[in-house]
């Protein structure tokens, strides 16, 4: 195991430092997107209702490997298909995703789906006194949902969110699937080069336990405080 460390270690490092990427960019637009459709679940519009509704059944429903691999090859191959299409849009050449690129749509739509569910629960949360209170003083909706329902809602999100952010770091090992250099990925090739599977496979579940555990260990200390500032 030592010389496996020795010889390999830089690279796993540089592979984990991949999937942390791919998790916080994934994280990211999964906020943005998990933060319009729980908004558009909430407000009193059958239709924008309808829409989250859709959205989030339709990604959840879908396992994760299949939305990968339809978000790096389907997408694409259907894009190119389309008549005219780069001439439409002034674009030479065939349109192809980078496996960055996919992986973080994948990660952005499935870790959305769950965010909005998050987001949604949290604005529940709120008292609906506050809301009704906010538009008393003439605050429009949405000044009133932004300036006092959801700095309240947050509060309760956090520990959510943080907790959403583990199990999308851990989702990043399905996307070995589409050639993303993340940890899985790459101790795959390292197995190839070393015939070492058990060495190699233990080696990265320490690194994964390691992390996980220091953002679970983070998510249990904001929600201790976030439960004595309510007390």
């Amino acid at each position: 195991m030592a010389k496996i460390l020795a010889n390999y270690g830089g690279l796993l490092m540089a592979a984990m430092g991949q999937t942390l990427l791919l998790a916080l960019c994934g994280l990211f637009f999964a906020c943005i997107i998990g933060l319009v459709v729980g908004l558009m679940s909430v407000v009193k519009n059958r239709a924008c209702n309808i829409i989250a509704t859709i959205f989030v059944d339709v990604i959840r429903g879908v396992p994760m490997i299949v939305l990968a691999f339809y978000v790096f090859f389907a997408v694409p191959m259907l894009l190119n298909n389309i008549m005219h299409l780069n001439t439409m849009l002034g674009i030479s050449g065939q349109i192809t995703l980078s496996a960055l690129q996919a992986g973080t749509i994948c990660l952005a739509l499935n870790c959305g789906a769950y965010m909005a569910e998050i987001i949604r629960a949290g604005i529940e949360s709120v008292d609906k006194g506050q809301m009704e209170a906010a538009r008393s003083l003439g605050l429009p909706y949405w000044k009133a949902m932004a300036k006092v329902v959801l700095p309240q809602a947050i509060r309760t999100m956090i520990p959510s969110i943080i907790n959403q952010f583990i199990i999308t770091l851990k989702d990043t090992s399905i996307l070995s699937v589409i050639g993303f250099p993340e940890l899985v990925n790459t101790a795959k090739n390292v197995v190839a080069n070393t015939m070492s599977a058990f060495q190699v496979w233990s080696i990265v579940a320490v690194m994964y336990l390691i992390v996980i555990t220091l953002l679970s260990r983070l998510a249990k200390r904001v929600e201790r405080r976030l439960n004595r500032g309510r007390q």
